[in-house]
């Protein structure tokens, strides 16, 4: 059993949802990043997805461009997440909370697979979201994931047909990553009245978890979306948060890290109350 099959199982048998922040790795450095998923944990989050900055993102609206963008000006390299999933690794304020990377296919294919896998797990990694993965070219990745015991995770969105979501969850493994609108990432204010539908349908076709992400702004949005899903990924809210408040912090000479903390961990136990109230 992997981490996050462990991790859902037990979330379900407390009927509690999981929380999982997405932060860049790098933005603005790799202290920061660190002490925003401690702080994140503290706060109630029950897993992380570490972003891999890339120049050529595929889905990542403004807020979390901006991030990839900031982290790659810095002199980011692949390195730097195995550097720090070390750190998490070692970081008491962490408690072994499965990490997962959020990453292009591009860099996997580069590298070659089976290596980006083997140093991800080194690094303390337990999956990988890859969401320029076609799944007509995903089954030898899967087939290398299962062998390894490592999760890897593709997102089905609203304009999948349905054909095309049972294969993705046939090569999925850990949870799936429903999209829950079309177009970029990034906060909204209102979600699809179709929604709940398109969950409904595709949990009967797979035992799978099923993760929602994209437009979770804020408790509100949060609270709407618990009970139909097994888990929240909450990106453009976190990362715009942490980006005012480094800038905050260093135009009042304040330490950038340690606002940024307090602002996220802030944040994520308002996410944390609203999702266990809903």
């Amino acid at each position: 059993m992997t981490p996050l099959q462990s991790l859902f199982e037990s979330l379900r048998g407390q009927n509690r949802k999981a929380l999982m922040p997405f932060l860049t790795t790098g933005d603005p450095n790799i202290d920061t990043t660190e002490a925003v998923i401690a702080a994140a944990r503290q706060a109630g989050a029950d897993l992380c997805e570490v972003g891999v900055p890339y120049s050529d993102p595929i889905a990542d609206g403004p807020v979390i461009q901006a991030s990839y963008q900031r982290a790659l000006d810095a002199g980011f390299k692949l390195q730097h997440v195995w550097d720090l999933g070390q750190r998490l690794t070692e970081n008491s304020d962490v408690d072994a909370m499965p990490r997962v990377t959020m990453v292009s296919y591009s860099i996997i294919y580069r590298i070659g697979m089976a290596k980006y896998v083997d140093q991800a797990m080194q690094a303390g990694y337990c999956g990988a979201i890859v969401p320029d993965l076609l799944v007509e070219e995903a089954d030898e990745l899967s087939k290398i994931c299962r062998e390894k015991g490592f999760d890897l995770i593709q997102l089905v969105t609203p304009t999948t047909t349905r054909d095309r979501q049972c294969r993705i969850a046939e090569l999925s493994s850990g949870f799936l990553y429903y999209v829950s609108v079309t177009g970029i990432t990034g906060e909204r204010t209102a979600l699809p009245t179709n929604l709940v539908d398109n969950v409904g349908w595709l949990r009967e076709q797979t035992e799978l978890p099923i993760c929602i992400g994209f437009g979770i702004s804020g408790p509100e949005t949060a609270a709407q979306l618990a009970p139909v899903s097994d888990g929240l990924i909450v990106g453009s809210a976190i990362v715009r948060r942490v980006a005012d408040a480094v800038a905050k912090a260093k135009s009042s000479g304040a330490d950038p890290v340690k606002t940024a903390a307090e602002e996220a961990g802030e944040f994520c136990r308002s996410l944390r109350e609203a999702i266990d109230a809903a």
